[in-house]
């Protein structure tokens, strides 16, 4: 029998709504996995058991016509827990916020609900969405082998996903926190373009590069989140008139840019290999390969990321981090003082580079219809190796992601094989690839993953760690 949990979001909505399945089943299986996986893994900040199970029953007695229009109707879902649902607890990782109750609930949240969704706890993230979690939590542990990372800072989340507990599940990214998870958990991570989704009821890191968006397994189910949580909210300064999510008609051949030296600086050579054989694939489906180097000033913008970030994040906590130091890790007080260290000269410099960079990749997207790039320097990172609080100064891990979170343009990350990282323990850890789009294209991204994700055929193998 078909683990129920296993099927994609439309395979799982369509089971409930046609009564192959009941939502309370399948809710009280994602629990039951939840259940084994947890003492393992510490994927969740809190399970909401109790809700989940009397929407799931409600659910199934309201299941009429109307439901056939929801997207999601019956699935379970876990969402980061920095999203507000009102009344609900929503620490984002930190101990400074343990007692926040927000009022309202996140625009996104309120969007799964409408769309029929059940969500079924708020996952595990580091402290205040940056670099490392609070000593006083556990971090997630990656189900493909507790030794190696298990990303950051949507980690819950990637983890839930891959230990196959739930279908997809809601991160953020501000300089890689989707794609840091889905490249360590072998999953699919979409970072939409700046304003698709509202960020609107969420606690932020830096309001201007925040990103909200999907972890899944595969690529249709990215595109069935992003269809349910996208759309324009007038209460988000940031949101974004954009046009609707379209499918593209793939007609070879493409242009794909790819800037060599800027991808193998720093980088493990196991970790090009995988681009270029993600590289080939398009070429053999006819697509045209083309040398684009990046704009002159990538290199400085990651350079001063953390100087970007610490800037408006230093604003979020201004009260709290004065009041109640002792409350914070290290990781997030570092960021907070290198905040406090840069000053509205330098700020306005970066903005003025991160301008420059926008208008740079713009014209580059003129000449070319996608690039591809790595995701990480590694293959797999050891757990131990990343432990330690980040130097928001240095900057090397986030070289293929950060860039993105300053233009705004939309990047989907994908599994493309399984690579073993140490023969002598057979350990296999999953190995990825980036594409990045022009602004608003995130059609053409998803069509180009499923072309990926056909021929590499990845194999999902972290489900087996849970039973």
């Amino acid at each position: 029998m078909i683990d129920e949990l296993q099927k994609t979001l439309q395979e799982q909505a369509a089971a409930v709504r046609q009564g192959d399945v009941t939502a309370t089943d399948l809710v009280e299986r994602a629990l039951r996995r939840i259940q084994l996986m947890e003492p393992a893994l510490h994927a969740y900040a809190r399970i909401n058991a109790t809700a989940a199970l009397a929407r799931a029953r409600q659910l199934d007695i309201d299941r009429d016509a109307a439901s056939h229009r929801q997207l999601l109707y019956g699935v379970p879902l876990a969402i980061k827990d920095l999203f507000f649902e009102a009344g609900e607890p929503c620490a984002a990782g930190t101990r400074v916020l343990r007692r926040f109750r927000p009022t309202y609930t996140a625009t996104v949240v309120n969007r799964l609900l409408a769309a029929g969704a059940v969500i079924i706890g708020r996952t595990q993230l580091t402290e205040g969405a940056y670099g490392a979690h609070h000593p006083d939590y556990l971090a997630p542990v990656n189900p493909w082998h507790p030794d190696y990372w298990s990303g950051v800072s949507s980690s819950g989340s990637g983890v839930t996903v891959a230990a196959g507990a739930v279908a997809a599940a809601l991160g953020t990214d501000t300089g890689g926190s989707i794609r840091f998870p889905a490249a360590a958990n072998g999953l699919v991570g979409l970072k939409p373009t700046f304003g698709r989704v509202s960020t609107f009821g969420s606690i932020p890191l830096a309001a201007t590069l925040d990103h909200v968006g999907p972890l899944c397994r595969t690529v249709d189910d990215a595109a069935t989140l992003l269809t349910a949580i996208a759309g324009y909210d007038p209460r988000d300064p940031r949101s974004r008139r954009l046009p609707a999510l379209a499918e593209p008609e793939l007609r070879a051949p493409l242009r794909f840019g790819v800037d060599w030296r800027y991808c193998e600086t720093g980088v493990e050579d196991d970790v090009i290999a995988g681009v270029r054989l993600a590289t080939d694939v398009l070429r053999g489906a006819g697509h045209r390969l083309v040398d684009r180097p990046m704009p002159g000033v990538t290199d400085a913008l990651i350079a001063g990321w953390g100087q970007s970030c610490g800037f408006e994040t230093e604003l979020v906590y201004r009260h709290s981090y004065a009041t109640r130091p002792e409350e914070f890790g290290p990781a997030l007080s570092s960021l907070i003082e290198l905040g406090r260290l840069t000053g509205y000269r330098d700020y306005a410099l970066l903005a003025g580079a991160r301008q420059q960079f926008i208008v740079e990749l713009d014209r580059i997207f003129e000449s070319v219809d996608l690039l591809v790039m790595p995701n990480m320097p590694v293959v797999g990172a050891l757990e131990t190796a990343m432990q330690t609080a980040p130097d928001p100064r240095q900057a090397s891990f986030i070289t293929f992601t950060a860039p993105f979170n300053y233009s705004g343009h939309p990047t989907l990350t994908l599994p493309i094989d399984r690579y073993t990282v140490d023969w002598r323990r057979d350990i296999q850890l999953p190995r990825s690839v980036q594409l990045i789009a022009p602004k608003g294209a995130e059609g053409l991204l998803l069509a180009v993953g499923r072309t990926l994700e056909r021929e590499f055929a990845f194999e999902h193998g972290a489900l087996r760690v849970v039973g």
